[in-house]
């Protein structure tokens, strides 16, 4: 069934990838980003596929659209420590503000809305794997609390608006994601450690690199978002690869993988930095019939190409994350 489907963020890396999918499947996408992390090269490439159209807006501000909408799919956020700890109070407006505007409307249009969420809502994790059930750990005052807190507060007033409004509301607690579109410069450490490894350069790897991420590549991620959209769950689902790896055993994949001989530089770990992040996709697997099927070094070996044309071309740098 075609549906017109509003998707904010679209211009970033989830968002164009989730854009390309939806317009893919039949669907009408409007799309909304103000460029602050986003990428114009993204917007411009979608904007000729048949479907799409674009509205450059920032959606803390209230956001008027014309005819009907079926869905509204809220994406935009800086989703990097880089960019958030950069830009912390657009991060909280748009987790706040953004959400509320989106959520408004979805109300007016009658529209389903799905929050894109985080794995950020539990913080430094003392539950491991981490249920839909745990609370989390998060320090509010720290300086990675502008990303968690304002999801955290997305998620409760998406759950009051389900609650009072009776808006369809679905929720993604998004885990690791990589994949072709990301940012050279993001800070992230697939991105990081890509880009070092291509250029020749150390890899960075913050404090003793035992810790701990579960990476989903960019198109299992999308699948179970569309999963989560059409089901009928209005409480959070945790979407990511449930498969364990530290951060040293990242970096000597890539290192495997792009054929380079960087050293491994080590850097003291930024405050609140989580030890351990790993879903547990039950609910996904029960609830949507969801779980990756592309395993890390399949999921690198896509994502490799993208990043060597970038350095070749542009001579892309890694970014420090702190």
């Amino acid at each position: 069934m075609s549906r017109r489907i509003l998707l904010t963020g679209a211009a970033g890396f989830l968002g164009s990838h989730l854009a390309h999918r939806l317009l893919a499947d039949g669907n009408e996408v409007l799309g909304v980003d103000n460029f602050v992390t986003g990428s114009r090269e993204n917007a411009a490439w979608l904007q000729s596929e048949p479907g799409f159209s674009f509205r450059e807006h920032d959606v803390s501000q209230p956001l008027f659209v014309e005819g009907p909408i079926q869905a509204v799919l809220h994406f935009a956020s800086a989703a990097s420590p880089v960019d958030y700890l950069e830009l912390p109070i657009q991060t909280l407006k748009v987790g706040s503000l953004g959400t509320h505007n989106m959520l408004g409307v979805a109300r007016v249009k009658g529209a389903r809305f799905l929050l894109a969420s985080t794995s950020e809502v539990y913080g430094d994790p003392d539950v491991h794997p981490q249920v839909e059930e745990y609370w989390g750990n998060v320090n509010p005052v720290g300086p990675r609390g502008v990303y968690d807190e304002a999801k955290r507060f997305a998620e409760a007033l998406s759950m009051a608006y389900h609650r009072v409004h009776e808006i369809p509301v679905r929720i993604a607690r998004i885990f690791n994601t990589y994949g072709p579109r990301m940012r050279p410069g993001d800070g992230r450490v697939v991105s990081n450690f890509l880009v070092q490894a291509l250029r020749g350069d150390p890899l960075t790897v913050y404090g003793d690199g035992e810790q701990t991420r579960s990476f989903c590549y960019v198109d299992d991620l999308v699948d179970g978002l569309l999963r989560l959209l059409d089901s009928d769950h209005a409480g959070p689902v945790n979407l990511g690869n449930p498969v364990e790896y530290t951060v040293l055993q990242l970096a000597e994949a890539v290192l495997e993988l792009v054929g380079a001989t960087s050293e491994i530089q080590h850097r003291p770990l930024p405050e609140d930095d989580p030890k351990v992040r790993q879903p547990d996709i039950t609910k996904a697997r029960k609830l949507l019939g969801w779980e990756p099927k592309i395993g890390l070094e399949e999921g690198l070996e896509r994502t490799i190409p993208y990043f060597r044309e970038l350095v070749e071309r542009q001579g892309a740098r890694a970014r420090p994350l702190a």
